[in-house]
């Protein structure tokens, strides 16, 4: 399943959102990609300047740091790469599949708890998405990097504010495709449960200790779920949902 957009319309221009998905091409195209002098896409250069920058359970917990002897010393604090690495993206892929999901969600997510609040959600959906990926794996060495625990986070509270969201979708069958509009709660909870099934199969399997950070997903989710409430405005997802209706 591939959204497009969703039937709930904004009631102001979303700044944060739009303002993140800028960062987040900015740091891809610009500082991750040799904009600043870190190296072409593959050298030894960018790979380390990725590592010095994304976040390695085993240095916040204190157990080493990635063990690669070509990469000189990390210059950036460990405490600053929980936020760093949620600007950086491991390829094209993996960046456009995450900006699309923020703007098809976080655009109303943002509209009902206004800008201030909505930019602390997201960041503490994406400290919460890599605090349960490090209690997950705390002596891993493989950096973490990705906007998608903090998008999970928006994920889980647009699903309690607007479960009933009409979003269309790409649905692909093999060679083929349609377009449906299917429920939020359907799209959303679907996707949780994949998070769910492909992170329980990683525990015991060596993808635990590369590839998708599935507890990652399942810990930014969990937190918009359980953090919605106290940070949106019940009067403005009423008007969300009235201006829907119309």
């Amino acid at each position: 399943m591939f959204p497009l957009r969703d039937n709930i319309p904004t009631l102001h221009f979303p700044l944060v959102t739009v303002t993140l998905i800028v960062l987040n091409l900015v740091a891809y195209f610009f500082w991750q990609k040799g904009g600043l002098s870190l190296g072409s896409p593959g050298s030894p250069e960018y790979l380390c300047h990725l590592v010095n920058y994304a976040v390695v359970p085993s240095e916040v917990t204190g157990g080493g740091q990635v063990g690669d002897p070509s990469c000189p010393a990390p210059t950036a604090p460990t405490w600053l790469t929980v936020f760093t690495s949620m600007f950086m993206h491991g390829g094209l892929l993996h960046l456009g599949g995450n900006l699309l999901f923020l703007w098809i969600f976080g655009n109303n997510v943002e509209d009902s708890m206004g800008p201030v609040k909505f930019l602390l959600f997201y960041l503490l959906g994406g400290l919460a998405a890599t605090g349960l990926q490090i209690a997950v794996g705390p002596d891993s060495m493989i950096p973490n990097v990705g906007a998608s625990g903090a998008i999970a986070g928006v994920l889980g509270g647009y699903l309690i504010l607007f479960p009933r969201a009409r979003v269309i979708t790409v649905i692909f069958i093999v060679f083929f495709f349609t377009i449906i509009e299917l429920p939020a709660l359907l799209i959303l909870g679907f996707w949780f449960l994949q998070q769910l099934l492909f992170g329980y199969f990683d525990l015991g399997s060596a993808g635990a200790e590369g590839g998708v950070a599935y507890f990652a997903h399942i810990g930014g989710f969990a937190f918009g779920l359980l953090a919605i409430k106290a940070f949106a405005d019940e009067r403005k997802r009423r008007s969300q949902l009235e201006r829907a209706r119309h």
